[in-house]
């Protein structure tokens, strides 16, 4: 974690790159938040990875960013290990979380190792395919001693191992023959099952240990090494126009000699001009070389390439299929493609979800202005579920995001980076108002002034209606108006639909007919037309009993079944409308209707109701009548 923010508050806010070399494998490593607001940081890197080390905590077990962090594993095939980190914290159960992955998360979960000690006593791990106990010692545990299992756990690592060679000769056929024929089972055997049961998402290795004292950490990287794929045991695939303009799904091969195939799934906005983070699917990248981005069809030059080393950088002359590098001063979006411009070829695009949360902001200073628009505009560009926009209504910058965590750190990261103080409040709904019953008018507007003065006179109903915000219709026979004014009356009544008299928002649902009128041969003009239109709306339109409408969202809240009655209890004391429900999995969603005015602050009720597992999306679906005390 190299953001200050991230020192001071204990948490990952962005991802960071990094890479490492074990033996003689070169890894890439992609460091990921564990909030549930920073979910689109989880999101881009999935899309990227081959494999995925899933960390949970010894004491909490599934948590329910685990849950979250599942489903986007699932949606990008990424195979995974387990981690239990933490066996050195009071309370301790590695057995039980590796249950819970098995209950909470339908993986099949199999133990590799045993703890030695646990809590305070915590020092090592028995591993069930050697069949050897590894003590951890030193400063930072990198003296392995290996040596026997411990006597007193000899009966219960021999049950475990039955179990585990059960579940892998599932996937393997060689492990099957080597149990019926009882032939000596070899290690390379065993470490070859499980490679085919992880590649094909089938099974989920457990390991376990203490990363904050360094106990079972390098067992893991062996792990990471043997059974998660390489670059070669992935399929990617990208979309390309055939010659016919057809689209057409191809697979991606990553290998160095044919065209290149690039992916940006990432933006850093540093002062030294924008960072792009890339994977690199299919063939090799050359610094000085020229790539075609295949959204915007622009040619750039690759003129710096590095290797990034969290906030470091490192600068490399080439790479090649595999690897995740970052490119300097290249202008595009997250989730862009780049190629050599030998093939048009596009990347699935990774899936972005709508902000869920919104804030009003304003500058406590007019300086900070500036300031405001350059953060919202780095932000925007650097984090796709960041949104910013001006009401047009009400004229304020509202930003919105997945939680109040989320927009306190970027308004938290205006104040640091931008030097920018900003107020926050709950943005102004946009409410509208209408008329519930019909109305007759007649109105005369005159004026003398000195010369020629200003006459006309109008006669007609307004009545509600449903399916338009504005109509108009003359009925004017007999030419009572003559037609080059009836234009005019009807440009008056619309500019009445900016503000009501009610409650002072745009009025909607209104259909004005005119019937009759008066006019003056040398007074009447468009002028006077339009101002005795204003007059009959203004005069009559309190009378047609006006009513306050207030946006209703289509609010779907989706979490475990066990917390239906609390998710129906949120939604109740909103004056929600239950519309539907539906059960499958263990999951349940519920649809329902609730006014927007009540949506503030949501998140955080529904997620503190249902232990964070529960998650919620919304969207306009039409507006209703607002009840009295709102309109009050």
């Amino acid at each position: 974690d190299s953001m200050e923010l991230e020192r001071e508050r204990g948490i990952t806010i962005a991802s960071a790159a990094t890479h490492v070399t074990w033996d003689d494998m070169f890894i890439n490593v992609i460091d990921t938040p564990g909030h549930v607001d920073f979910t689109i940081e989880v999101e881009r890197s999935l899309r990227v990875l081959d494999g995925a080390i899933l960390v949970l905590c010894s004491v909490a077990g599934v948590q329910s960013q685990s849950i979250t962090v599942d489903r986007q594993m699932r949606r990008y095939n990424v195979p995974c290990l387990a981690f239990v980190n933490k066996c050195d914290r009071s309370g301790a159960d590695p057995m039980r979380v590796a249950q819970q992955l098995r209950d909470q998360l339908n993986h099949n979960s199999v133990v590799m190792q045993l703890p030695i000690g646990l809590e305070d006593a915590h020092k090592g791990v028995v591993d069930l395919i050697t069949m050897k106990g590894f003590i951890f010692e030193g400063e930072n545990g990198e003296d392995i001693i290996e040596g026997d299992i411990p006597a007193d756990m000899l009966a219960e690592a021999e049950a475990k191992r039955e179990i585990m060679l059960d579940a892998f000769s599932m996937h393997h056929d060689g492990l099957t023959e080597a149990l019926l024929e009882e032939q000596p089972i070899t290690p390379e055997l065993i470490r070859e099952a499980v490679r085919a049961g992880v590649i094909a998402r089938k099974v989920t290795p457990v390991f376990m240990g203490s990363a904050f004292k360094n106990v079972g950490v390098q067992p893991l990287i062996d792990a990471v090494c043997e059974f998660l794929p390489d670059p070669t045991e992935v399929e990617n695939n990208a979309i390309r126009v055939n010659s016919d303009g057809i689209e057409e799904s191809f697979i991606v091969e990553p290998v160095a000699d044919k065209e290149f195939i690039g992916l940006a799934f990432k933006l850093e906005v540093s002062p030294y001009g924008q960072l792009t983070y890339l994977r690199c699917y299919q063939g090799s990248l050359t610094k000085g070389d020229t790539i075609f981005n295949s959204r915007t069809n622009k040619k750039v030059k690759v003129g710096r390439l590095v290797r990034m080393h969290s906030d470091d950088m490192q600068d490399i002359e080439a790479t090649q299929a595999g690897d995740i590098v970052a490119l300097f001063g290249v202008d595009c979006a997250s989730g862009d493609t780049f190629t050599d411009g030998r093939v048009r070829a596009s990347m699935t695009s990774m899936h972005v979800p709508e902000p869920v949360i919104k804030l009003a902001i304003k500058p406590k200073t007019n300086k900070g202005m500036d300031n405001m628009g350059k953060a919202i505009s780095r932000f925007t560009k650097e984090d796709p579920t960041f949104r910013s926009h001006t009401d047009d209504e009400t004229g304020e910058t509202i930003i919105a995001g997945m939680g109040e965590l989320h927009l306190d750190v970027y308004v938290e990261r205006m104040r640091r980076e931008y030097d920018c103080d900003v107020e926050t409040g709950a943005p102004q709904v946009a409410y509208r108002e209408t008329i519930s019953q019909a109305v007759a008018y007649n109105y005369t507007h005159k004026k003398q002034t000195g010369g020629s003065g200003q006459f006309g006179r109008v006669q007609g109903m307004i009545e509600p209606i449903d399916d338009k915000d504005f109509e108009f219709e003359s009925k004017i026979v007999g030419g009572s108006i003559p037609k080059e004014f009836i234009p005019s009356v009807e440009k008056g009544f619309r500019s009445c639909m900016d503000r009501g008299e009610y409650i002072g928002f745009p009025v909607q649902g209104i259909r004005f007919t005119l019937t009759d009128g008066t006019t003056h041969a040398v007074d009447s003009s468009d002028n006077a037309f339009q101002a005795a239109a204003r007059g009959a709306f203004r005069d009559n339109y309190l009378s047609a009993k006006p009513q306050a409408l207030e946006p209703v969202m289509k609010v779907s809240v989706e979490g475990p079944t066990e917390f239906q009655g609390e998710i129906l209890g949120t939604l109740m004391q909103r004056r929600g409308v239950i519309v539907g429900t539906t059960e499958e999995h263990g999951f349940v969603r519920i649809d329902a209707e609730v006014g927007l005015a009540e949506m503030f602050g949501y998140s955080t009720v529904l997620r503190s109701g249902t232990q964070g597992k529960a998650d919620f999306s919304m969207e306009f679906a039409r507006y209703g009548v607002a009840p009295n005390e709102v309109a009050e």
